[in-house]
C-alpha cells in the first residue's frame, strides 16, 4: 500500500506547532530559529499580529467571489504596486508559477497582436528555477525538473548566465522574449551581474525582445529593496512576484508596462481564486509594512551585520565554508562538505535553512530578524562547523 499522501517530497521528520517571529516551535518540544522563511516567504514573520488581524476580519466577511464581479482589495493594491514599481499594471494569481505563466503568455500575445505571432520563442538561462509547470520548468531546462515530463513544451532555448554572445547567437527571428531571475536563487544564490543584465536590456531594445524578471524570491524585500531589479536600475517589461507578497498566504502577482498589458484581452488569461479578497487584504498589509518609511533601512543594516559576521565565520572555517554569496538577506553559504550535512548539523543546533543548487545552503531569515538573533544564527553556525570541521 501507498501512503494517502503522495510522495513527491521527502520531508524531514519534524514538523512545528507554533511559530512566532522569527522561531518555530517543534513536534519533538524544541524551539528552532528560522533561517529559511519557508524558502523566502513569510519575510515578515510567523504569527504576525497585522497579518493575523487582516486575515480574521477578512474571512469574517468575505473571502471568495471570483473575479466576475470587482474585487476593490485588487484594485487598491494593483494601484500601490504600480505606484512602488515601474509597472502600469498588475495582474492577481495564485503562486509563482502562475505569475510566471502569464508572464510567458504575455510575451507571445504581445508579438501576436503586434502582427509577429512566429515570435513565440523564450530565451532563458541555465541552473534557473521558474516553477513547476509544464512551461516553466521548460523555461528553466533543468533535466532534473525535465525528466519523465517530455517532450520539452516547445519554445524555449538556454544559455549560461552572464554570456552575451551566447545570447546574442541565441536570437532568431522566432525569439519574443529573455526570462531571467536577477539572483538565481534555487540555482546557488547566483548574483548576475548588473552589467549583464544591462546588456539583455539593451538586446531586447535593439530586437524588440520583451525582458521579463522572475523576482518571486528576490522581491518583496529579500535584497534590501522592494525589488532587486532596482538595485541595477535595468526596468524590465514584466515581472513576476508571489513568495513574500502574502508571507504565507497563497498570492502572486504579474506586473506589465503599457504597452505590454494592452495586449491582453478581456478573456485572454484568468484565475478562479487569483486575486480573492482575503489574499488582497493580506499582500496589503505586506505591501504596505514593507514600503513603511525606515522598513528597507532596517533590512539593510541588519543585512550588513549578519554578512560581515558570516564572513568571519567562511574565514574561520575555510574547510567547511567556501563563500558566502548574494545581496541583502538573500544569502548563500557555499560548502566544501556535502551541504546537506552543514543544514542537518545547524538543525541540531536549532537553526533551520534551505538547500540549494551548486552545494550552497540558502539562508533567507525573515526580514525582522533582530541582531540577538543573528548571534544566536552565528553561534549555531560555528558549533554546527566544528563539527564537520
Amino acid at each position: 500500500m501507498i501512503p494517502a499522501l503522495l510522495s513527491n517530497y521527502a520531508p524531514a521528520d519534524l514538523s512545528f506547532e507554533k511559530g512566532e517571529g522569527a522561531y518555530l516551535f517543534g513536534n519533538d518540544g524544541r524551539r528552532y530559529l528560522d533561517f529559511f522563511a519557508g524558502i523566502a516567504v513569510t519575510s515578515l514573520g510567523h504569527n504576525n499580529p497585522k497579518i493575523v488581524e487582516a486575515v480574521s476580519n477578512q474571512a469574517s466577511n468575505l473571502m471568495h467571489i471570483s473575479n466576475l464581479f470587482r474585487i476593490p482589495g485588487q484594485e487598491e493594491l494593483a494601484k500601490k504596486l504600480v505606484d512602488a514599481t515601474f509597472a502600469d499594471t498588475v495582474y492577481f494569481c495564485n503562486s509563482g508559477a502562475e505569475a510566471n505563466e502569464c508572464g510567458l503568455k504575455m510575451i507571445r500575445k504581445y508579438h501576436s497582436v503586434n502582427g509577429q505571432p512566429e515570435r513565440y520563442r523564450v530565451i532563458g538561462f541555465e541552473n534557473s528555477f521558474h516553477g513547476r509547470t509544464l512551461a516553466t520548468i521548460a523555461a528553466a531546462g533543468q533535466e532534473k525538473l525535465l525528466e519523465g515530463f517530455g517532450p520539452m513544451v516547445d519554445g524555449f532555448d538556454h544559455v549560461s548566465v552572464g554570456d552575451i554572445d551566447a545570447v546574442k547567437a541565441a536570437i532568431t527571428p522566432e525569439t519574443g522574449g529573455i526570462i531571467i531571475e536577477p539572483i538565481l536563487g534555487e540555482g546557488g544564490i547566483q548574483v548576475v551581474d548588473p552589467a549583464f543584465l544591462k546588456q539583455l536590456r539593451a538586446l531586447c531594445d535593439e530586437h524588440g525582445l520583451l525582458l521579463m524578471f522572475d523576482e518571486i524570491q528576490t522581491g518583496m524585500g529579500r535584497t534590501g529593496k522592494l525589488f532587486a531589479y532596482e538595485h541595477s536600475g535595468v526596468i524590465p517589461d514584466i515581472m513576476s512576484s508571489a513568495k513574500a507578497l502574502g508571507n504565507g498566504f497563497p498570492v502572486g502577482a504579474c506586473l506589465a508596462v503599457e504597452k505590454v498589458a494592452q495586449c491582453m484581452n478581456v478573456g485572454s488569461h484568468g484565475s478562479t481564486y487569483g486575486g480573492n479578497p482575503l489574499a488582497m487584504a493580506v499582500a496589503t498589509v505586506v505591501v504596505d509594512t514593507m514600503t513603511e518609511d525606515g522598513f528597507m533601512d532596517r533590512v539593510n543594516q541588519l543585512a550588513n551585520h549578519l554578512q560581515q559576521a558570516l564572513h568571519g565565520v567562511v574565514d574561520r572555517y575555510p574547510t567547511v565554508l567556501e563563500e558566502l554569496r548574494g545581496v541583502g538577506l538573500h544569502l548563500g553559504l557555499k560548502c566544501k562538505v556535502e551541504n546537506g550535512q552543514l543544514i542537518d548539523a545547524l538543525r541540531k543546533q536549532g537553526a533551520l535553512t534551505a538547500k540549494g543548487g551548486d552545494n550552497v545552503v540558502r539562508l533567507l531569515p525573515p526580514l525582522i530578524i533582530e541582531e540577538e538573533q543573528i548571534s544566536e544564527f552565528i553561534a549555531a553556525l560555528e558549533a554546527a562547523c566544528e563539527e564537520l570541521a
